[in-house]
């Protein structure tokens, strides 16, 4: 009779630990695929066609399409997409499963720049995509952050405030409506990250090993950058199992590599089968970008004034699009004051520093048509583990500041969704010259409007309602949940 009460309690509690994470991946796949963003965007376009051109031909030259995108890569007199594979490999199931229910293929519409039927055809292939990859990785690192952010915050409202700040905070939710491949950059290294943590808590747990070589090796096939971006995560995770026994090093570090080198096998395969060498990459034949000449790969040394600016500046300055990330640098203090959790704040700080200087080093640091520091939006990964410990150390007053930032973020972020993550550059402060005037037009791309022929307004008032349902429920189900 005991063990049949015991095994009953066990069943009633169980389900209810899967409540607040489920929750949470439903409000934040479901923010990101109800929002687009413009399929002629040449970075999300070269991606699509790249993957179109596989799917259709068995090739991955996009020579038909060459006025399509101006992201290009030249050799040998043909064309290709002059980005990492990662993004184009993820969407190929996608654009193939596509093509088979429509029936359509590229030769079915125009191969012209701003064409109607063009844009049509590249919009659904790549909101496909955002449903099926991308928006299930943020997701997924989301939930990851909650688990993170419980255990170093102490409460699952301390996870779920870090984890609603970085999915839904920060334009994170915006660039995971696009085919670019930062936001899944960013969530993979997020990932990584949490991986360390959870197999490092107590003792060695090999599984995590294998999942933070996997993340990050796959990030770097995503965007080459995270080789760099993401190097913290690695070095972190080998002060972490420093003072373990020297077999479980030897198993961790191989596990971590295994992840790391299956990872890599489809991008040494592309590289192969496009270009004939392991090692040559699309941006050595950019076309018509003479700044990528410059360092490695348009990589030069890191500026003062840019490194300000993609801090504070309105053009491109991550505070004001994520007023909710000025608070990390207060949790990453109270961690690296703690010698139990020093080596958190060492990451947290060390990692969003490596990504700003990054970014301060690109020669086309403004990012051309963007909303925010596109290329340090790693850096967000980082920072939410300083979100997770400000949280854990609060008091009521910093605890209702940190609420009415995340809010004020979380309004942000909604009208960049739904308006232009990929404000035009001409725009000296986007969020006040074309975000907010655009959202107060209702010139939104959503679901309902872009595939039902709803009105934009329409169509935000219904994705309200369900995220608000969804939230309403999150909240329900953290309140009810026992305590950790």
């Amino acid at each position: 009779m005991l063990r049949q009460a015991q095994h009953k309690r066990v069943w009633a509690v169980a389900p209810r630990c899967w409540h607040v994470p489920t929750l949470l991946f439903a409000l934040v796949w479901l923010s990101c695929t109800w929002f687009g963003s413009w399929a002629f965007n040449p970075n999300s376009a070269t991606r699509i066609l790249a993957a179109t051109a596989i799917v259709e031909t068995g090739s991955a030259r996009i020579d038909p399409y060459a006025a399509m995108t101006i992201d290009k890569a030249q050799f040998d007199g043909h064309l290709y997409m002059d980005k990492a594979p990662g993004m184009t490999l993820m969407a190929l199931p996608f654009v193939a499963a596509t093509n088979w229910v429509t029936q359509q293929t590229s030769a079915d519409v125009p191969h012209v720049l701003f064409d109607p039927a063009a844009e049509a055809f590249l919009r659904l292939r790549m909101r496909m995509a955002i449903a099926g990859i991308g928006a299930v990785l943020t997701a997924l690192a989301a939930v990851a952050l909650l688990d993170l952010g419980t255990g170093l915050g102490g409460s699952r409202t301390a996870g779920l405030f870090t984890a609603v700040s970085f999915a839904l905070g920060t334009t994170v939710w915006g660039w995971t409506t696009t085919w670019f491949g930062h936001a899944a950059a960013t969530a993979l290294i997020a990932i990584a990250l949490w991986a360390v943590w959870r197999g490092t808590r107590d003792g060695l747990v090999p599984r995590y090993a294998l999942i933070a070589g996997l993340a990050l090796g796959w990030a770097v096939v995503v965007e080459h950058g995270a080789l760099l971006l993401g190097a913290p995560v690695a070095l972190w995770a080998l002060w972490r199992i420093r003072n373990a026994d020297r077999a479980s090093q030897i198993r961790t570090i191989a596990l971590a590599i295994a992840g790391g080198m299956i990872a890599a096998i489809p991008l040494v395969g592309y590289n192969l089968a496009t270009f004939g060498h392991p090692f040559t990459t699309g941006y050595s034949g950019v076309v018509g970008f003479e700044g990528m000449k410059q360092g490695l790969f348009g990589l030069t040394y890191p500026k003062l004034d840019i490194f300000i600016e993609i801090l504070f500046g309105k053009r491109r300055g991550m505070i004001w699009v994520a007023p909710i990330l000025a608070l990390a640098p207060f949790g990453i203090w109270s961690l690296l004051r703690d010698p139990a959790r020093r080596d958190l704040g060492v990451v947290a700080a060390g990692g969003a520093l490596a990504c700003f200087l990054y970014h301060a080093a690109y020669v086309y640091w403004d990012g051309g048509n963007a909303t925010g520091p596109r290329h340090a939006l790693p850096a967000i990964a980082y920072l939410a583990i300083g979100l997770a410990a400000y949280w854990g150390g609060a008091s009521r007053i910093e605890r209702a500041l940190g609420l009415a930032f995340l809010a004020a973020s979380v309004a942000i972020n909604l009208l960049i969704a739904a308006v232009d993550i990929q404000a035009p550059h001409k725009f000296a402060a986007p969020l006040t010259d074309h975000i907010l005037p655009g959202f107060l037009a209702f010139n939104l791309r959503t679901i309902p409007s872009e595939f039902w022929g709803w009105s934009p307004a329409t169509g935000l008032t219904l994705y309200l309602v369900l995220a608000a349902s969804l939230a309403a429920l999150l909240a329900l189900a953290c309140r009810r949940r026992a305590p950790d």
